[in-house]
């Protein structure tokens, strides 16, 4: 199981509860793309975690940024994520970041908004925050393998475990 975080900003921890807490225990992988804010908010995330990959965001002090890169992939269950906080050109940005790394999935953060999004060739994937959502829904993602194997399916969630949105990655996945 993959999970994902972003847009924390959180001056002394994650921030984590219930669902959003159980989820990154349990998760294979943990990803988690950017603004922490401080360094108790990263170590926080990386005593909970047993696999945690992270990029810096824009709101993120300087020792975080020293210690976390600005983009990053990541192969994790079969699938190739290309892991960013923003990206100037939007979407269409996005997708161009993610295919000039030959990924599956595009994470992203920084709007604080939980979407996804499918390109003819990459998925978009903003797990919104779990602990400062800014109007929007809070959110976090989890892309696990289809029962029978085919792919995987992925769903943003509230923190309380509450089901937003559903979506799926077909049997292509991993061969880009």
């Amino acid at each position: 199981m993959i999970v994902i975080f972003s847009d924390t900003h959180s001056a002394s921890g994650h921030e984590l509860e219930g669902a959003a807490l159980e989820a990154a225990r349990e998760a294979d992988t943990v990803i988690h793309a950017g603004d922490f804010t401080s360094t108790a908010a990263l170590e926080a995330f990386q005593r909970e975690c047993d696999v945690l990959h992270a990029v810096h965001g824009n709101a993120d002090s300087a020792a975080v940024r020293d210690r976390l890169p600005t983009a990053r992939v990541v192969e994790a269950g079969g699938v190739r994520l290309a892991v960013t906080h923003r990206r100037d050109g939007g979407q269409t940005g996005l997708a161009m970041f993610g295919r000039s790394r030959g990924a599956d999935v595009v994470v992203s953060g920084h709007t604080h908004r939980p979407t996804a999004i499918e390109t003819a060739d990459v998925l978009l994937l903003n797990p919104g925050s779990h602990a400062d959502p800014r109007g929007n829904r809070p959110g976090f993602a989890v892309l696990e393998e289809r029962a029978n194997g085919d792919g995987l399916e992925g769903e943003i969630r509230t923190p309380t475990g509450t089901v937003l949105e559903s979506f799926e990655l077909g049997e292509s996945v991993g061969e880009r």
